[in-house]
């Protein structure tokens, strides 16, 4: 990327320090409406609502596909409804370095070295996909829910001052392409606030073409839902980003913090991208304009239904019930993975006999990078997903393994043990896990 060291992507979140009070900036981690909300298949498995290109919606009156489009004031009507505002509310730990100074900006007093914490907050966007029995489904960017210790949604109103909040949790995550995919409960969303909302209707991204008229929608700077227009600039832009590499829409439509998570949208009102971030310059010499990103998202449509149909895990299971899988790794960071053209995740080093890995067919060189629909670039990361899993539950996890040169991807079933079917007592009478 030409001007590197002056030009970056960032994605477009808000993120305000709670201890300092005003401070906020990008994170650097950052018509008809489809007013019907059920399962679209008899077996219960959500679908996206999809509308085909050559569709004509109810405001179109000639067989012209350029004349049959809305005008930007229809499309932001036809598609406020399914936008929400997204709050993440997580604990960051900051290590003092300036002692009374420190206490004096907010950060907690404490000699240099020492550690404290303090909380964030940060606001995003989202997209109302679906539902199901319980739960409201929204979309939204990896980085806007990420390292959450809660989660709130907020929904449009015509009333700002009264629109509802509730609390949200994740269903799941692909760290991988920054998708997220967040529920509510129904219960807790009110009879009048469920009149008000709708699912957004999904567009064919693969159908764009360049100079065509785009709206985006989403919670700029936090202030609230904001509507911007323009083209789109360029299709299949390679954007490198903090954790991952892809293949984008570029448009000139504003895109600010808070933007992340929300939608992308043609001039019938379809989502057809996911905004994401934004160019930045970092010195004043070098002004850019103009230059926002969102994902395109036929490239998605398969991985967002998956996380959509995830079972909602909130509660770790029992130590009775604890899950065990038999392997030991090493992480494959975003940066190794950048030097070596390895894939990011967990690097299995070892694998136990008897184990349910080894039954699985894993073997030592295998890299996990999914474990139910769900990245993981650590252990660390594996054992916090493995806490709501029993023992007993099959589950699948995406492996990559080197053939001929090459990596290859496979998924493969695996059946977790429990985890007091392989541990051995100590001497001292203690269990420890059989590795």
């Amino acid at each position: 990327m030409k001007n590197k060291n002056v030009i970056s992507a960032v994605l477009a979140g808000v993120l305000t320090v709670g201890a300092v009070a005003g401070l906020t900036g990008f994170t650097s981690k950052d018509t008809e409406v489809a007013t019907t909300f059920a399962s679209e298949s008899a077996d219960d498995t959500v679908t996206l609502t999809t509308v085909s290109d050559d569709s004509v919606t109810e405001e179109s009156t000639t067989d012209d596909s350029s004349s049959s489009t809305l005008t930007v004031a229809e499309v932001a009507a036809k598609a406020l409804p399914s936008v929400v505002t997204i709050t993440n509310t997580s604990v960051t730990e900051l290590e003092s370095m300036y002692g009374y100074y420190g206490y004096y900006f907010g950060y907690g007093y404490g000699d240099e070295g020492e550690s404290s914490t303090y909380e964030t907050v940060s606001v995003g966007s989202g997209i109302i996909i679906g539902e199901n029995d319980t739960e409201l489904l929204i979309l939204t960017n990896y980085h806007v829910v990420e390292d959450a210790t809660e989660l709130s949604v907020g929904f449009i109103s015509d009333d700002e001052e009264d629109a509802e909040a509730v609390e949200a949790v994740i269903k799941g995550t692909d760290a991988s392409i920054d998708i997220a995919v967040v529920a509510v409960q129904l219960d807790d969303i009110s009879d009048e606030t469920m009149s008000e909302i709708a699912i957004a209707e999904i567009g064919n991204s693969d159908d764009l073409q360049l100079g065509e008229q785009v709206v985006a929608i989403g919670n700029a700077l936090g202030y609230g839902q904001s509507v911007t227009t323009g083209i789109v600039s360029a299709l299949n832009r390679t954007v490198e980003l903090d954790t991952y590499t892809a293949k984008m829409i570029q448009t000139d439509a504003a895109i600010n913090g808070g933007n992340s998570g929300g939608p992308l949208l043609d001039m019938n009102g379809r989502v057809i991208g996911i905004n994401t971030a934004k160019v930045s310059s970092s010195t004043s010499s070098t002004a850019v304009e103009g230059m926002g990103y969102a994902i395109p998202i036929s490239d998605v449509v398969s991985i967002i239904e998956d996380l959509m149909n995830k079972q909602t895990r909130t509660e770790t299971v029992s130590e009775e019930e604890s899950a065990y899988i038999g392997i030991t790794g090493q992480e494959v960071s975003s940066e190794m993975s950048s030097v070596y053209g390895i894939p990011e995740g967990i690097y299995v080093t070892e694998v136990a006999e008897d184990s349910p890995a080894a039954d699985a067919g894993l073997q030592a060189g295998y890299i996990i990078t999914k474990f139910d629909s769900t990245s993981v670039s650590s252990m660390t990361d594996l054992k916090e997903l493995l806490a709501y899993y029993a023992g007993g539950e099959t589950v699948s996890i995406v492996v990559s393994y080197q053939s001929n040169g090459e990596y290859i991807e496979e998924t493969i079933d695996l059946t977790l043990g429990l985890l007091s079917d392989y541990q051995t007592v100590s001497e001292d009478n203690e269990p420890a896990v059989n590795e």
